[in-house]
């Protein structure tokens, strides 16, 4: 009897401590919300503010209804407040309700949705947008998105095309380069992000974007040293620009300076805390050694997704990866990848699912899933390394090897947590060398060894 107590009671206890932790990192991601609602961000807020005092004296006013809503997205994209999609949403309806073909508020709307990641909606809306509107441009560029994460890749391609026939600008080459990207043409991916860069204002936010995202560009394709000098271009127009530091963070892990990485990444979630940049400080504390750092983060990030969830955004799949990823609930983790692939049935969530079910034992179906997310030839050395531990679970050495190497050859870095595993892996799967390929050479040279140690 006294052993059952003293079960339960360690038992409660850290229950107790769980909950605990469970309730700073709330309140933590809460501090960190307030903190960064209130950074000074000088063009947003102050278009806020105009467009409230217009529709003060013009409350019918459906064209500032429509550009206050995609204010409060701008506003949401650069503090990482998912406050400010409900605000959002309340002034495109309101502008939609005086206006069923009022194509801002419609696209805005769809943007918004896509933002919560409710795909079929918002492909929904991009359709309204663009009958309402077939001479806008952003239209297809709402469908297009939402196309992709909706798996129809073909008509997304099509749609891409109609946008950058009617304004070949920065949204639209940078969709044209995401689109190659996903199809395995990553010099072309980085030929349209350069023209996406060229094409946007030297010091406009969704300009330096696109430098980032030409960044990652090279950072996936494990060219460290063009990677960084794009990251520090966007930095010397904005030194605290989130996702820039979230890319410099990266490259300094990768030059085996974590100290320096973590330095970042601390700042980087104190202005804009966002669950993906809260894991990899995780990660970097975990590989580092620092447990209980790591565990903290993660905490933060189990937070920062439930904030999300309860601001509307469907958050399944990258909730899904996270929980795989650190072997957290992995059961709950697999039901949420589940949900996730008929949310979005794209090779994202095929990889998601894919991992899910590797982790909990279901090797044949994992494999099945990873195919699916390979089937457009992605260079994306995670999807790669999955691939390669699922076969090396099923007993594949000849399969495993060859999308071990693929993932290390398309960026060694391309994960703090899994790219030393996958060459650990690597080397355990080495065949063994026959007797037949040894080189009358490497004879000889052993030959002459044994005799000199006689």
């Amino acid at each position: 009897m006294t052993i059952c107590i003293i079960a339960v009671g360690v038992l409660a206890y850290r229950a107790f401590e769980a909950y605990q932790s469970m309730t700073a990192s709330k309140e933590t991601a809460s501090q960190l919300i307030d903190h960064a609602r209130v950074v000074p961000k000088p063009a947003s807020d102050r278009l806020i503010y105009s467009l409230q005092q217009r529709l003060r004296a013009k409350p019918d006013d459906g064209q500032s209804l429509a550009y206050l809503g995609n204010a409060y997205l701008q506003k949401a994209r650069e503090t990482g407040d998912p406050s400010y999609y409900g605000k959002a949403e309340q002034v495109f309806e309101e502008a939609i309700e005086h206006d069923p073909k009022n194509a801002e508020a419609l696209n805005g709307m769809g943007a918004l949705c896509l933002a919560r990641h409710e795909f079929q909606e918002a492909l929904s809306l991009g359709k309204r947008a663009a009958e309402a509107n077939p001479y806008k441009a952003a239209a297809f560029g709402v469908i297009s998105d939402a196309l992709v994460e909706l798996g129809r890749y073909d008509e997304a391609i099509a749609t891409i095309q109609k946008m950058v026939n009617l304004r070949p600008d920065l949204s639209s080459y940078s969709r044209v380069s995401y689109i190659r990207e996903l199809v395995g043409d990553v010099q072309g991916a980085i030929e349209a992000m350069k023209l996406a860069v060229s094409a946007g204002g030297p010091a406009l936010e969704n300009t330096n974007w696109c430098r980032v995202q030409l960044g990652f560009l090279y950072f996936n394709s494990g060219l460290l040293d063009a990677a960084e000098i794009e990251f520090q271009k966007a930095l010397a127009i904005t030194p605290d620009y989130a996702s820039a530091l979230f890319g410099m963070a990266r490259v300094r892990a990768s030059q085996d300076k974590p100290d320096d990485a973590i330095a970042i990444l601390q700042n980087v979630v104190t202005t804009m805390p966002l669950a993906e940049y809260v894991i990899e400080l995780g990660d970097l504390y975990e590989v580092n050694g620092d447990s209980l750092q790591a565990a903290q983060q993660y905490d933060l990030a189990k937070a920062l997704h439930e904030l999300q969830q309860n601001n509307g955004v469907q958050t399944a799949a990258e909730l899904a990866l996270f929980l795989t990823d650190h072997d957290l609930d992995l059961q709950n983790a697999l039901q949420r990848a589940r949900v996730a692939i008929k949310q979005r049935p794209s090779i994202y969530a095929a990889d998601v699912l894919a991992w899910a079910l590797y982790k909990n034992g279901k090797y044949k179906e994992a494999a099945q899933y990873s195919e699916k997310a390979l089937r457009l030839n992605t260079k994306n050395a995670l999807f790669y390394f999955h691939a390669g531990v699922i076969h090396a679970s099923l007993g594949e050495n000849d399969k495993a090897r060859e999308f071990l190497r693929t993932a290390l050859d398309i960026n060694p870095h391309f994960s703090v947590r899994h790219a030393a595993i996958a060459g650990r892996i690597l080397e355990e799967l080495k065949p063994p060398i026959a007797a037949s390929q040894i080189t009358m050479q490497e004879r000889t040279s052993s030959t002459t060894a044994t005799a000199e140690n006689r």
